[in-house]
């Protein structure tokens, strides 16, 4: 069930969503749990998340930092492990897979842009967006890459370094290896966070436009209230629990 961004804030909203046969969301999150250690002693960071993320459903994810937003992205992209709780992703459970399992799943089924770009400075953008393709074995990775290049608008900038590229057009060439493989889900953690306003307005289109295009699932982190409104749903987290 999709949820508008009014009722999300609404006090009276379920903490717990409701039960769904298993398959039927892309994203199944049962009492997820995360706590590391610290010369302190142990840190909770997440504290039993219940959240179901439906195919084609673009969530917003807000919160005050230090709250576990980036954190809970993370265990979806399969880069941290949980310590409890249940983690299911088209079906498939996260928990207890192996590294080279992990890998394979995102490659399959995971794109992900970060605030930083991180780019690979010695390659091409051309290069850069091939790469996962690449490694999925794809035999048509540069032509695939070239035409995600041109669907951003870098089509004349296929030769060219990170560094001889804007900010702007960076995040757009991120924007470019995390369609590329057309995933199924698609991870942004504050995606305009090293751009200009109008840049980052830009980029954000972009990121709708070809979200909607391929009906792509989007979790969006995100500080930014109006960039939060444009997604179907936003969840509120706090404390690493979700508080609305």
């Amino acid at each position: 069930m999709v949820t508008s961004p009014a009722s999300a804030d609404a006090p009276n909203a379920p903490a717990t969503p409701p039960e769904r046969p298993d398959g039927q969301s892309l994203v199944r999150v049962r009492d997820l749990r995360l706590t590391v250690p610290s010369a302190a002693g142990p840190v909770n960071i997440l504290r039993g998340i219940d959240l179901d993320i439906e195919p084609g459903e673009a969530v917003g994810v807000v919160g005050p930092s230090g709250s576990g937003k980036t954190s809970l992205l993370m265990v979806l992209a399969g880069l941290e492990a949980a310590t409890g709780g249940s983690v299911r992703l088209a079906g498939q459970e996260l928990t207890g897979l192996g590294e080279d399992a992990l890998a394979r799943l995102r490659r399959q089924q995971v794109g992900i842009v970060f605030q930083a770009f991180h780019l690979i400075a010695t390659m091409t953008a051309l290069e850069n967006v091939a790469i996962p393709l690449e490694l999925a074995g794809a035999p048509d990775a540069m032509a695939r890459a070239a035409e995600s290049l041109k669907s951003v608008g870098l089509g004349h900038r296929l030769t060219h370094l990170p560094g001889q590229l804007s900010g702007g057009e960076q995040q757009r060439v991120a924007l470019a290896r995390a369609f590329a493989p057309r995933p199924r889900l698609l991870l942004a953690d504050e995606p305009t966070g090293n751009l200009d306003g109008a840049t980052g307005q830009a980029v954000m289109d972009l990121l709708f436009d070809l979200q909607a295009k391929h009906g792509t699932t989007l979790l969006l982190i995100t500080h930014d209230p109006t960039l939060a409104a444009r997604c179907d749903r936003i969840i509120r987290i706090a404390d690493g629990r979700i508080a609305a």
